[in-house]
């Protein structure tokens, strides 16, 4: 008697066409529990000198992804360019994949009202505050999901504010043909020195740009490495003015008990942003630059590798040891640890952007 057919899948038997050369990631971190690999997280990174000169990379840096929230600090820079003048906490808002704290909230609300706009003006998702803490204390106070307390409330404020500063229409400010857009996607070749390969839309409903882990580090070395302004007859870049923000009020940037919050704390002149799907971004004030993506878009792994690879340019990661390794435990006692590998190892190559 023949077999009862099966119903079709909903899953294609193969990736779409798009996606069929897969990136050759290399195992950059590993979980052991009593002396055995439970874990392995695959990924790319890619250490740049001062002009884009590479230090130290594994994986394939030069393939496409999508950055996510990294590319904040780069939307940031394009507002500025269009005459956002904010407070430094507020500036530094903008940039920020904040956890919903009040006083992230005010100050995306301070950033409309400055410019006489109200929440209405927001185009992004609804959320409830992304950080644990804070998720739990505005659901005891009643809260529900709002644009407000999405994470990306700072830099939606930001762009909203822009277009009033502008004359631009604000309603419609996301799509790709608006005058803020179009500005972003400038600033965003400019910095990382290379076009996008292919365009999305991120979570929050910003279009977002496929480029590359070294494209994404030459940027954050030049907005790391910008000077600020000597005197006050200088103009201050829009570089150097986010990049400060960021490292003055890393707290506006993440949030209490985020580790991109401890990096910059710990790390002075450290400029950092992570990205959803396993994203770490983080430049130095000499124009050094180290750009981490994690293949299965997992967390956890992100920012150990990170400690590493700044490890392997010779910088004193001692302050970071909370953040560099991640405890296993067993009946509530250690019994493994989750760590980088030793990709450091790999001879460092003289490729140019």
């Amino acid at each position: 008697m023949p077999s009862p057919a099966m119903p079709a899948s909903r899953y294609p038997s193969a990736p779409p066409a798009a996606s069929a050369v897969l990136p050759r990631h290399e195992p950059l971190a590993v979980q052991t529990r009593d002396g055995l690999v439970e874990s392995v997280h695959y990924g790319s990174l890619i250490a740049t000198a001062p002009g884009g000169r590479t230090l130290l990379s594994a994986g394939e840096p030069r393939a496409s992804f999508y950055p996510r929230s990294s590319l904040k600090p780069l939307q940031s820079v394009a507002m500025v360019r269009a005459g956002l003048d904010l407070p430094a906490d507020l500036l530094a808002l903008t940039a920020a994949s904040h956890s919903g704290a009040a006083r992230h909230l005010d100050g995306a609300m301070r950033i409309l009202e400055l410019h006489g706009l109200t929440p209405a003006a927001l185009e992004n998702s609804s959320d409830l505050p992304y950080g644990v803490r804070e998720r739990e204390e505005y659901l005891r106070d009643g809260g529900r999901p709002t644009q407000l307390a999405q994470n990306c409330s700072g830099k939606h404020a930001a762009m909203a504010a822009t277009c009033v500063i502008n004359g631009w229409p604000v309603q419609g400010y996301l799509h790709p043909s608006h005058p803020l857009q179009r500005l972003v996607a400038e600033t965003v070749t400019d910095l990382t020195g290379e076009e996008a390969a292919g365009t999305s839309t991120d979570g929050c409903g910003t279009p977002l740009f496929a480029l590359t882990l070294a494209g994404m580090a030459r940027a954050f070395g030049r907005l790391a490495s910008a000077e600020l302004a000597d005197g006050a007859s200088a103009p201050e870049s829009p570089e150097a003015a986010v990049a400060h923000s960021m490292r003055r009020h890393p707290d506006m940037v993440a949030g209490e008990g985020r580790d991109v919050t401890d990096l910059m704390r710990l790390l002075p002149g450290a400029l950092a942003k992570d990205g959803f799907e396993g994203i770490q971004l983080v430049g130095l004030p000499d124009g050094r630059a180290v750009a981490v993506k994690i293949s299965d878009g997992g967390d956890r792994a992100r920012m150990p590798v990170t400690v590493r690879a700044l490890e392997a340019l010779d910088i004193d990661t001692s302050a970071l040891a909370g953040i560099a390794t991640g405890a296993v435990l067993g009946g509530g006692r250690q019994v493994g640890l989750l760590q980088a590998t030793d990709f450091s190892s790999l001879s460092p190559t003289n490729d140019v952007l």
